[in-house]
């Protein structure tokens, strides 16, 4: 018997996980690659929403524990995930300029908005008015983070590459049994596909379809991630990551032809030099109505566990959400009442 099994291998699930390998718990994980919305992810980690100039909800709390986390498993798996990285938010007027000063007066902010504004000094991209600059920004190479990471629980011998059937588990007395293999509990961490879990589908999960391109620009020559009515996201090797699209209505996993005109069309309101797609990206967040992760614990089978609901937030949320959790589980603390599970217990 293990301590854990884990279904699910995106932020969520490498973030519960991390937690176990740290405190030494026995786990296994299924993953089947069928979610892809941390894999395509910008990556990018920054506590403020720049469309209103607010900070996202315990952005500063959460800031604190993520780039340790991160930073703990680079050590470990001696490869580097983190880049730091500016991000510098295009006005579009004086009067976005005037509401960012007026955000940067906040103290819930004052620490992430700079107060000195710069303009653009790079010909690819027409930008009329300054640039804002967040602070305490960067960028984490997720999709190479979970692969490296799979490597090294493949090598250990606790990883299981294959869809999740429901059917075949079976919930004793303080034990779960799946095809013959026995844990004392179980986490489902699988972002969207909780749509398909019996456990859990009653949950509000709203699946947000996102779609980026990849591009490739000689002539760009961008340092810093620009964010307009999309992002534009160095990579390195003049290829840059531009979205993403939001999308409530389409769940089907594929790239579309009107997202990739919706962000080319964005993308030329002012870049200016030439450019080619190179790649073309999809997946589905698992986003709440309330925009507050899902974690908890299934109000019938107590060894049933949930950690959901990260939406576009991951990067900062997943470990937060993930070690409260974790000692939910195993010291008996008390959940925040804005991410418990209960919250919804009268949808079941």
């Amino acid at each position: 018997m293990v301590d854990y099994i884990i279904v699910g291998f995106g932020l969520a699930g490498l973030s519960f996980v991390e937690q176990l390998d740290h405190n030494e718990k026995t786990f296994l994980v299924y993953e089947d690659a069928s979610q892809m919305s941390s894999r395509v992810a910008g990556g990018l980690y920054n506590p403020v929403i720049l469309k209103r100039f607010t900070a996202s909800w315990s952005s500063s709390e959460q800031l604190k524990k993520a780039i340790p986390f991160y930073k703990n498993i680079e050590n470990k798996l001696n490869k580097s995930f983190i880049q730091e990285l500016q991000i510098k938010r295009r006005f579009t007027s004086v009067e976005e300029q005037n509401m960012w000063f007026e955000a940067c007066d906040k103290p819930i902010l004052k620490d992430f908005l700079s107060i000195n504004l710069v303009k653009n000094d790079n010909k690819g991209l027409d930008i009329p008015y300054h640039f804002g600059i967040v602070n305490h920004t960067g960028r984490v190479g997720v999709k190479d983070l979970l692969s490296v990471y799979l490597t090294y629980l493949k090598k250990k011998d606790q990883l299981i590459l294959e869809s999740f059937d429901y059917k075949s588990l079976c919930v004793g007395e303080g034990y779960v049994e799946y095809k013959g293999r026995r844990a004392k509990n179980i986490l489902f961490a699988e972002g969207y596909g909780v749509v398909n879990n019996p456990f859990f589908n009653y949950l509000p999960i709203v699946g947000n379809k996102g779609e980026y391109i990849v591009i490739k620009s000689d002539d760009l020559q961008l340092r810093e991630a620009v964010k307009s009515s999309i992002f534009i996201i160095p990579l390195g090797g003049n290829l840059y990551k531009v979205g993403a699209t939001y999308n409530n209505n389409d769940k089907s996993p594929e790239i579309t032809a009107p997202a990739r005109k919706e962000l080319q069309e964005k993308l030329e309101r002012f870049m200016t030099v030439d450019y080619e797609i190179i790649e073309q990206q999809a997946g589905i967040r698992p986003t709440t109505k309330d925009r507050k992760p899902i974690i908890g614990t299934h109000v019938m089978y107590k060894n049933i566990h949930i950690l959901n609901g990260l939406g576009s937030r991951g990067i900062l949320a997943a470990p937060s959400m993930a070690n409260a959790l974790y000692r939910y589980i195993e010291k008996k603390e008390t959940l925040e009442k804005e991410v418990d599970i209960k919250r919804f217990e009268k949808l079941r």
